[in-house]
C-alpha cells in the first residue's frame, strides 16, 4: 500500500482545535480501516489530543496536523510556531494537573521527536509514530527516553 496522507490546516487556532483534530483523525482512521479495533483507535486519539494540546498550551496553537499512513505505521505530525522542543517536566506533585502528556506519548507511541522547520522560519513539527495494529510499542521499539526535564532525542528527521 502506498502512503496515504491527510492534512488539516489550523493556522494557530486554539479554540476547539483539540476536538477538531480528534474528529479529523477519527475519520481518517475509519477510512483507512485502522487495525487493532476501538482500543487502538482510542490510543491514537489520545496521542493526537496530547500533542495538539501541548501546541495550544506551549506554542501559541498548532498550524497544521498531518496524518501519514502506510502498511507499517501511522505518523502524526503537529506543526507550530514555537522553536521550543518539547521537554518532560521535572517530577512534581502528581495530584496537580499537567506535566504528564509526554509520558503518555512515550508509553503509547513507537517513537516520537521534534524537527525544526527546514526553511529556518521559527517553529517546529512534533511527530510520533504508531505501528499499524499496535499502539503500545510492543513491537520491541519505544519512544525516546530522556532524563526528566531534558528534551527527548528521537530520530529527528524531515517528514
Amino acid at each position: 500500500m502506498a502512503e496515504q496522507t491527510r492534512r488539516l490546516v489550523l493556522g494557530g487556532a486554539t479554540s476547539g482545535v483539540v476536538s477538531r483534530c480528534r474528529d479529523f483523525t477519527s475519520r481518517a482512521l475509519a477510512d483507512w480501516a485502522w487495525p487493532g479495533g476501538a482500543e487502538a483507535a482510542e490510543d491514537v486519539l489520545l496521542l493526537v489530543s496530547e500533542v495538539v494540546t501541548n501546541a495550544c498550551l506551549h506554542a501559541g496553537g498548532p498550524r497544521e496536523l498531518v496524518l501519514r499512513h502506510d502498511h507499517e505505521r501511522l505518523r502524526v505530525e503537529v506543526s507550530d510556531g514555537s522553536p521550543e522542543i518539547p521537554r518532560r517536566r521535572l517530577p512534581g506533585d502528581r495530584a496537580l494537573p499537567g506535566g504528564h502528556g509526554l509520558i503518555v506519548v512515550e508509553r503509547l507511541a513507537r517513537s516520537w521527536g521534534a524537527q525544526p522547520f527546514a526553511d529556518a522560519s521559527p517553529g517546529k513539527t512534533v511527530w510520533l509514530e504508531i505501528a499499524a495494529g499496535r499502539s503500545d510499542g510492543s513491537d520491541g521499539t519505544h519512544g525516546p527516553s530522556a532524563a526528566p526535564g531534558e528534551p527527548a532525542e528521537g530520530p529527528l528527521r524531515q517528514p
